[in-house]
């Protein structure tokens, strides 16, 4: 009887104490904790259907390739234009009618999120350039409000897409039955850092994987200022 009196007598104490103990756990926790810095992958890490067969044992070292493309204004794009910037890469083509207006509807909303932030640009590659000329592209961009200091949509030299998408970016599907630089494009979005290494790969018609990539974006440029 003794001791069921004591729990009464206290009870309310208990609780009060038990709730600040939680908090304060909590406060700590916030406090003290660090996120995990993004992985950098490697061909070796990468499905190998999405990498070229000349660098899939690689385990280390990868960095995209430079490039010399033509944007949607018909200016040359090369990776200086992106040098010390982070950026989001996918492949497309304007005349897909599947995925890609998703995947466009997606980046688009990436693009709005970003808009001020100087730090973080767009890129798209179209895998059927002999469609895709310059003029089609712009058309494509004014139709989608593509902003074009943020935003690039590219064309040209086929099979330096198609290297560009299998031996650097590790996103796109080999066709093998269309001729040697075919491709299946994925739903792919890559994340790149600014020293040109892939930092995560996203679903790009996935409402979900689009926040993860926005929550990714902001622990890479948080890595910077470490």
């Amino acid at each position: 009887m003794e001791l069921l009196s004591f729990f009464k007598r206290y009870r309310i104490f208990g609780i009060t104490l038990l709730v600040l103990s939680i908090v304060i756990i909590l406060t700590f926790y916030n406090i003290l904790k660090v996120e995990q810095p993004l992985p950098i992958y490697q061909p070796a890490n990468v499905n190998t259907e999405l990498v070229d067969s000349t660098i899939q044992h690689q385990r280390k070292y990868h960095r995209i390739a430079d490039f010399n493309l033509m944007n949607q204004n018909g200016k040359t794009v090369t990776m200086d234009d992106y040098k010390n910037k982070i950026y989001v890469a996918d492949f497309f083509f304007t005349t897909c009618q599947t995925i890609c207006p998703i995947m466009t509807d997606n980046m688009y909303k990436i693009q709005q999120e970003l808009l001020a932030d100087q730090d973080v640009l767009l890129l798209s590659h179209s895998v059927t350039p002999e469609i895709d000329s310059v003029a089609q592209l712009k058309r494509y961009a004014l139709e989608k409000d593509v902003n074009d200091a943020k935003w690039n949509l590219v064309t040209g030299d086929k099979k330096q897409i198609y290297e560009l998408a299998r031996k650097s970016y590790l996103a796109v599907k080999d066709q093998g039955d269309g001729g040697p630089f075919d491709m299946i494009h994925t739903e792919n979005f890559m994340l790149i850092d600014k020293e040109q290494q892939i930092r995560g790969f996203y679903d790009g018609t996935n409402p979900e994987e689009i926040d993860r990539l926005l929550d990714d974006i902001k622990i890479l440029k948080a890595s910077y200022k470490d």
